[in-house]
């Protein structure tokens, strides 16, 4: 949790981007917003369409509750991520 005060954390797994980050509401506190999205890109250059993200309790149980999450969208897509390497077409136009 310490970790997750200051930055985000990010990581992938067998074709699945993740990141965890905290996310100021505006009614005040923070939560924890999880996103999933597939290779071969980084969060910030992949489009916004090809992104899955979930919003848990900012504490050691949200940590928890977002993992399975994750967990979860792994094994519902895993063919999505099974090929995901293989998706340089999702690159924006304006990057190429």
């Amino acid at each position: 949790m310490e970790y997750l005060k200051k930055t985000e954390y990010t990581g992938c797994h067998r074709g699945m981007r993740y990141r965890l980050e905290g996310v100021a509401k505006e009614e005040g506190g923070k939560v924890l917003r999880a996103t999933v999205w597939p290779e071969p890109f980084n969060f910030f250059t992949t489009p916004r369409e090809e992104k899955e993200s979930e919003e848990f309790s900012f504490a050691e149980e949200g940590v928890v509750d977002a993992v399975a999450w994750m967990n979860e969208r792994f094994c519902a897509r895993q063919d999505k991520w099974d090929h995901a390497a293989e998706r340089w077409d999702i690159l924006p136009e304006t990057w190429r």
